[in-house]
């Protein structure tokens, strides 16, 4: 079996964050990343309380220097929170563990949570994609296809994507010819190979075009480094996100991070108050982690104060007959919409580019299922696999030329966020929370997952993939 993606795609957020030391942890199941020696607290009274409660802790229990104890600021941001360094994660010893069960005490005085890991938010992945994508032939058609709606845009709905960059020649696709935002930095290496997570915003702006074209489609590359920000960056990037242009109708985010409990992340905090004071829906991704483990900030559809404002979405497999083996699950989990191999633009078409796979396909569903899940199929062998030196394979190469076939929530997100603008449009509905409370309750189809009967959006489009079921052992 090949060695677990999560501890490949580590590796390569480390590399994009030379200068952080990250963990991960406290239990690889969880898929957690986050950065050592930093734990995060909201920025004024109770950012300077903490320190002083955790200096107090490491000066008298652990022998610290005074001076590894500090706040390493921003004071005041958009996101509302500071850094403090609980020690010098060039010792080799991660004391952000030791520092979050010094301040239970506190936190149990003051009736509140005060402080938590610095997470790494990343694109709503296993850390990385439910699989990887998979050319399409130039001649093939998108999955979901065109709706028959035309783009006018007077009344077009205006959507946000906050993800990768657009590729540079996206405009040659025709589904994205008015799609705007920022195009992503560097495409390929120095080898002129396709860099890993190049495409995934653009991949998700064409579903969303395709679902409900009458849209304005902005996408921010907010997440442009190996799809990976630290969470006390991550709330004020969405900040400038919305602010660029205005607060849009929806936005779709393929991107977040598991935190246990129904709290949060302190990092979001600030951005997800200011959400609710607007009428913008944002629909977020369930992530990819196989897990019940709550993944914010799609999660916070499951708080009340929340839940008109968040759509939550998992992935449906390929045949729409239930979920797909990577989706995330749970009570916070508000729905389910077709998200193993669409079919969308991954480049414009232009000049064809190479792509090397970084990951290995697995002998088994690394999640246990019986199907013949984007997990074994296609074959491929990836340069990150660990295994790939001791047998002597080389990666697999291929080459993209405009269409790609791609799973994951990432892409169930841009499903549902089309369908909710598609509803905006057909129903002349200005309220973006409306028309997805309206989806929802129109949603006569269920799936079973886990034995829940949860509502399934099939959109009229979308052609179901039959499922091969597995090869017998010879």
């Amino acid at each position: 079996m090949a060695p677990q993606r999560f501890h490949e795609q580590f590796d390569h957020i480390q590399r994009s964050m030379p200068d952080v030391p990250l963990a991960m942890g406290p239990d690889d199941d969880a898929h957690l990343l986050y950065e050592k020696g930093v734990v995060l607290a909201r920025s004024g009274e109770e950012a300077r309380a903490v320190e002083d409660a955790v200096r107090a802790h490491f000066t008298e229990t652990r022998g610290l220097l005074p001076d590894h104890v500090r706040r390493d600021g921003p004071e005041r941001g958009r996101g509302g929170v500071t850094r403090i360094r609980v020690g010098d994660p060039a010792g080799g010893e991660d004391t952000v563990p030791h520092a979050l069960s010094a301040l239970r005490a506190a936190e149990d005085r003051h009736g509140r949570r005060l402080v938590s890991r610095n997470h790494v938010v990343h694109i709503a992945v296993n850390a990385c994609p439910g699989d990887e994508p998979v050319p399409i032939a130039r001649s093939g058609s998108p999955n979901p296809a065109a709706a028959g709606t035309a783009h006018d845009p007077r009344t077009a709905v205006r959507v946000l994507v906050v993800d990768t960059g657009l590729v540079s020649d996206h405009r040659a696709y025709p589904l994205l010819a008015h799609t705007s935002g920022d195009t992503q930095a560097t495409e390929t290496d120095d080898g002129g190979v396709l860099r890993q997570y190049v495409g995934h915003g653009t991949f998700i702006a064409g579903i969303l075009a395709a679902v409900a074209p009458n849209t304005d489609i902005t996408v921010r590359g907010s997440l442009n480094d190996a799809g990976a920000v630290l969470e006390c960056e991550f709330g004020s990037k969405l900040f400038e996100a919305v602010e660029q242009d205005g607060w849009p109708d929806v936005i779709s985010l393929s991107a977040g991070s598991p935190a246990a409990g129904l709290h949060g992340l302190l990092g979001l905090e600030a951005f997800m108050r200011e959400l609710r004071a607007h009428r913008t829906l944002l629909v977020a991704a369930a992530g990819n982690n196989g897990s019940d483990v709550p993944f914010w900030p799609a999660a916070y559809a499951a708080m009340p104060e929340y839940a008109d404002s968040v759509l939550s979405v998992g992935a449906l497999r390929s045949d729409g007959e239930g979920p797909a083996c990577f989706s995330n699950h749970g009570r916070w989990v508000r729905v389910y919409a077709p998200g193993e191999r669409l079919t969308s633009a991954l480049t414009g078409f232009a000049d064809p580019v190479p792509y090397l796979y970084q990951h290995s396909t697995y002998d088994d569903c690394r999640f246990g299922f019986d199907y013949s899940c984007t997990c074994r199929y296609p074959r491929h062998t990836g340069v990150l696999s660990e295994d790939r030196e001791s047998t002597g394979s080389k990666p697999d190469q291929v080459m993209f030329d405009g269409l790609a076939q791609w799973s994951g929530t990432s892409f169930a997100t841009p499903v549902a966020a089309g369908l909710v603008a598609a509803l905006m449009t057909a129903d002349r509905e200005r309220d973006p929370r409306r028309a997805g409370r309206r989806l929802l309750a129109r949603a006569t189809d269920r799936t079973d997952v886990r034995g829940v009967r949860m509502p399934a959006l099939r959109p009229p489009t979308w052609r179901p993939v039959p499922v091969q079921a597995p090869a017998l052992p010879a």
